[in-house]
């Protein structure tokens, strides 16, 4: 087996071309040396070096096993540096609300994993409310989440407006059970619509629960259903319904905080949370 302590002095030999100068470089004695040399000789069968009153040169076998030194003691140095690297790498476990994952990724967390490259950056995606139990049984050091009461335990990010949209000169609307498009259990503007749900009211009929809001937008669109929207997603396909006037639940004015694991609390969590106040405009306001 080569022992990369020998291989080194090896390499020590070959670029000084000469005993004495690889010995201070390594800092051993000459004596030391030549037996370390003697011994990777003894270990490969073959003669390495050739002596003579100007110096060494290396043998062909010199030279082949140089090539394979460099790349043995190359490749080890890599290991070590890997190994060290993942030892000392932190780990930040985040929580984002399914349905904007893709806007927090484009204005601050993709930035946050360019500058942070020590940093593993674990995201999770969910609905607001099973973020909220998560974090408190500690699967995240940090979530963002959405609710219609102001944050407790967590500091305010902006507020969101949702609208009850139709499709354009579409009558889904107009039927006498209201199908509706919601998202999944657990959300707050789930929980709010039959919280605010009367029995004066016609009944519901959910045809859609899903995670994504470009489904649900799209359920609206082909008039299969009228759905709660954020403000931003409203686009030419869709109008806006009047809740007092087509006698649909009210929607509140949501709010979007950042909570954060008090267990959790680190450096490199300060300066993700400061990004994403830093971005609160892009993450507010439509795209």
């Amino acid at each position: 087996m080569l022992k990369l302590e020998l291989l080194e002095s090896f390499i020590a030999v070959a670029e000084c071309g000469n005993l004495s100068k690889a010995a201070e470089r390594i800092c051993r004695t000459q004596s030391a040396l030549s037996l370390q040399i003697k011994k990777l000789e003894d270990t490969v069968g073959k003669p390495l070096l050739l002596r003579d009153n100007k110096g060494v040169t290396l043998t062909e076998s010199g030279e082949t096993l140089l090539n394979y030194a460099y790349k043995m003691v190359q490749l080890n140095d890599q290991a070590m540096g890997d190994l060290k690297e993942s030892h000392n790498k932190q780990t930040i476990r985040l929580g984002v609300p399914t349905d904007y994952i893709t806007r927090y990724l484009k204005s601050c967390l993709l930035e946050f994993i360019r500058e942070f490259t020590n940093i593993e950056l674990s995201i999770d995606t969910d609905v607001s409310g099973n973020l909220y139990k998560r974090l408190s049984q500690g699967e995240f050091d940090a979530v963002v989440g959405t609710h219609w009461q102001p944050p407790v335990n967590g500091e305010l990010l902006f507020e969101r407006k949702f609208h009850w949209v139709a499709a354009v000169n579409g009558n889904a609307h107009q039927r006498s059970t209201i199908p509706m498009a919601l998202y999944p259990e657990n959300c707050p503007i789930r929980a709010q619509v039959f919280a605010n749900h009367q029995m004066s009211m016609r009944p519901i009929n959910v045809v859609l629960s899903t995670p994504s809001p470009q489904a649900l937008c799209l359920a609206v669109k082909n008039d299969l259903c009228i759905a709660p929207v954020a403000e931003f997603r409203i686009d030419e396909q869709m109008r806006i319904l009047d809740p007092i006037e087509h006698g649909l639940p009210a929607l509140p004015t949501f709010n979007e905080g950042i909570y954060v694991n008090p267990e959790s609390q680190s450096e490199a969590m300060v300066q993700l949370i400061s990004l994403i106040k830093a971005n609160v405009k892009n993450l507010a306001d439509p795209q």
